[in-house]
């Protein structure tokens, strides 16, 4: 099968990236468990509006941009390595264009097994028979767009439920979702 995999809450800890990145140069202490919605950056930050926290992120040009040195949840790389090998796995992940050269380091450095990554706003575009989700938006144009396939959200405090998605707590239970589509118990190794 094809799994549509996004990154930045789902595989990479983008919340604690940015947050440590901001700590450190702003001297604040921010922490994870203040963001419990969509875009609370713009709320969490001094920055004016998101846009000027987009900017900041990118680093303006100077150096790596904050999607560079995120770390990957625990058990992610580990269960995507177990999928890849009865599955595709089709990253989908909604990123300006001054991260990508970021987003395709950080995706060879921890030897993401994929031979097919998407850059792009409308993730529904790309066919996949199971998508794994943590944006609002996104799921609701999957579940909309996408109504033959399987959309999972990843359930994070900045989401809530959205009919006609499954919910999926951890890396586990999506593996052993992903094996009892396929009817394939060979994915589903993972305690």
């Amino acid at each position: 099968m094809r799994l549509g995999i996004d990154l930045d809450g789902v595989v990479t800890n983008f919340i604690k990236g940015w947050m440590l990145r901001y700590n450190l140069e702003f001297g604040t202490n921010l922490t994870e468990d203040r963001v419990d919605r969509w875009d609370a950056a713009g709320e969490l930050t001094h920055f004016d509006d998101l846009s000027d926290f987009w900017q900041w992120a990118g680093a303006s040009g100077h150096g790596p941009t904050v999607f560079r040195n995120l770390d990957p949840y625990p058990g992610a790389l580990e269960a995507l390595h177990d999928l890849a090998e009865c599955h595709d796995i089709v990253i989908l992940t909604m990123k300006p264009d001054w991260a990508a050269a970021d987003t395709y380091a950080w995706l060879a450095e921890h030897r993401v097994p994929t031979r097919e990554v998407h850059l792009l706003r409308d993730k529904w575009e790309v066919a996949c028979d199971i998508y794994l989700d943590d944006s609002p938006f996104a799921l609701h144009d999957l579940v909309n767009k996408r109504p033959q396939s399987i959309v999972c959200r990843f359930v994070r405090p900045w989401n809530e439920p959205i009919e006609g998605t499954t919910d999926i707590h951890s890396w586990n239970e999506f593996v052993s979702l992903v094996a009892q589509e396929k009817g394939d118990r060979d994915c589903s190794k993972r305690e």
